[in-house]
């Protein structure tokens, strides 16, 4: 195995770990986001509007976002190795 296989069955196995890392952090958000309480309207004028937010959108924006991040981390990393945002594409 030459070192640049090396290199990506590193860099394979290190997004594999933070994937699953990001998946148990989803899966405890969802678990602390559903613990809270809804906000709640204490206010006793009729016509101020409250929204509330469901629980998975916040959890799915977050981990959206996670997910974006990690595709940007990838694809500079595809071009630090390779010269090309994706390899093999011309």
């Amino acid at each position: 195995m030459g070192p640049l296989s090396g290199f990506l069955a590193v860099i394979v196995l290190f997004t594999a770990i933070l994937v699953a890392y990001l998946t148990k952090q989803f899966q405890n958000e969802n678990l602390n986001y559903s613990s809270l309480n809804q906000m709640k309207n204490t206010n006793t004028n009729t016509n101020t509007k409250v929204k509330t937010i469901e629980k998975e959108k916040v959890v799915a924006e977050t981990l959206n976002g996670r997910f974006a991040m990690l595709g940007l981390i990838a694809a500079i990393g595809a071009y630090l190795t390779t010269g090309q945002i994706i390899p093999g594409f011309v």
